[in-house]
């Protein structure tokens, strides 16, 4: 079993930047991928960033690239996604997710098992 937090959301002028952390027990944390998602109002989860096991392979969406980045530090359980350079259309709920599927792209919700609880994050102009 996985428990994941979220924290690190808030209110920000576009532009600006956030650093969401994802906080996690659970031997599990560290073999497997953790991917960023994010879900606004009346559109379907996406998927924002991943980053696989030794944080050397790294996903963006195309729409994050060059903006955000993830990180991970296994000694302390933790996923981080840096975002600069906020855009209005970043407003969302983020959720951190562990990948448990082995097939896949990877960036499909369903390949991930465990899920934190959400954290919002709102871009205004």
């Amino acid at each position: 079993q996985v428990q994941l937090v979220e924290s690190g959301g808030g209110l920000v002028q576009a532009g600006g930047s956030l650093r969401l952390s994802c906080a996690a027990s659970g031997r599990t944390f560290s073999s497997n991928t953790v991917g960023w998602f994010r879900q606004a109002p009346g559109k379907e989860r996406e998927a924002v960033a991943s980053v696989n096991r030794s944080g050397g392979i790294t996903y963006y969406t195309d729409s994050v690239k060059g903006r955000f980045t993830i990180s991970r530090d296994n000694e302390k359980n933790t996923v981080y996604l840096q975002m600069n350079s906020l855009k209005l259309e970043d407003t969302a709920v983020y959720y951190c997710a562990v990948r448990t599927a082995y097939h896949g792209t990877g960036r499909g919700a369903y390949e991930y098992a465990y899920w934190g609880q959400g954290t919002q994050v709102t871009v205004s102009s």
